[in-house]
């Protein structure tokens, strides 16, 4: 390994969830409990040793040696690749549409508060 992005870029998004506006506006409460399991998650890792975490997730990865896990998990750890939350703040939604533009993948830059709601993630952490 010569180098790593996500120390190097700060936090991108490298998982999303989207729904329709509707969706959202009939059912808050799958919204809400979604969001909910999912900080769980983020909590687990945060309050967890890689042992621990690699020991969790090792059954996901048959053919992976849980030492390799380990490793794995440990270096995502020392890079700080796991955030805190769930709340997607406006410069990691700019760095990514950064990102996607210099691929040459984006033709129009998205405006952040036109796509991303972050009153769920902000409850969640609560």
């Amino acid at each position: 390994m010569v180098a790593s992005l996500g120390e190097d870029s700060g936090y991108v998004p490298y998982t999303a969830y989207s729904a329709k506006q509707s969706f959202i506006e009939k059912h808050p409460e799958v919204i809400q409990g979604f969001t909910n399991a999912l900080q769980k998650g983020m909590d687990y890792v945060q309050e967890h040793s890689p042992e621990e975490i690699a020991q969790v997730i090792e059954p996901q990865f048959p053919e992976t040696e849980l030492a390799t896990i380990t490793t794995i998990v440990t270096r995502y750890y020392e890079q700080d690749t796991w955030k805190e939350n769930l709340i997607f703040e406006e410069s990691s939604f700019e760095l990514l549409q950064d990102i996607l533009e210099s691929a040459g993948e984006l033709e129009k830059r998205a405006p952040y508060e036109d796509l991303v709601t972050t009153e769920f993630a902000e409850k969640a952490v609560k």
